[in-house]
């Protein structure tokens, strides 16, 4: 296990690692933040090829990221997520709870771009997103969801649970409100060719203590 990476690490062979990307860290660095996921990539292998991202996170959002450390587990990955057979577990803190247990979304998502920035939307037009979604706690107007992405587009679970009604808590793009974005990708699994990988992460202490305020319970 690698002791020098600062962040825990979920998942760890040769080819390939999993780690609990915290709130607030950028997976690229930019002209905003020089820290990011991929400056730390030297902790992880002296390689002269890679790391490499397997898939992102938005900034605000934490827990499972995968990182590939040889070229081919990149490719074998990236396919599986492209083709939807990863399993993609999130977890949300909504503002308004669902009528429902469960359910489905299915809405398309495009990138709508303006003066002021970017942000998708729900659109016939857009690409194919499904996510099937389950009440986890309820308590009052507020939630614990849990959404499983079957598709894998920018911005997915913060617009449909929009779209459901029910905006995560701290995502003021998407009808939450200010604060710190209460979502996090709590578990992955993929079946590669030569390799199972699973991962879960553990939600970050903001989460759990809006969670405990608001009288949620953990499954």
């Amino acid at each position: 296990m690698n002791t020098s990476f600062p962040y825990p690490i979920l998942y760890e062979s040769p080819r390939l690692v999993v780690i609990d990307k915290p709130a607030g860290l950028p997976v690229h660095p930019g002209p905003k933040a020089q820290h990011s996921v991929e400056a730390l990539f030297p902790l992880l292998s002296r390689r002269k090829d890679g790391p490499w991202l397997v898939h992102r996170l938005d900034t605000d959002t934490s827990g499972c990221l995968m990182i590939a450390l040889r070229k081919q587990a990149l490719v074998e990955a990236q396919a599986l997520f492209a083709s939807g057979q990863v399993s993609k577990t999130y977890w949300a803190v909504v503002t308004k709870a669902p009528d429902h247990a469960e359910g489905m979304i299915e809405a398309p998502l495009r990138k709508v771009t303006s003066k002021e920035g970017w942000h998708m939307e729900a659109h016939p037009n857009g690409q194919d997103a499904r996510t099937k979604w389950r009440v986890l706690s309820r308590q009052g107007d507020k939630a614990l969801l849990e959404l499983d992405l079957l598709t894998g587009r920018t911005h997915q679970a913060r617009v449909h649970c929009q779209v459901l009604g029910c905006p995560i808590m701290g995502d003021a793009r998407y009808g939450g409100g200010a604060g710190q974005l209460h979502l996090m990708s709590r578990a992955l699994e993929a079946a590669l060719p030569s390799e199972m990988v699973r991962a879960q992460a553990e939600p970050p202490a903001f989460i759990r203590q809006s969670c405990q305020s608001f009288g949620l319970v953990w499954p």
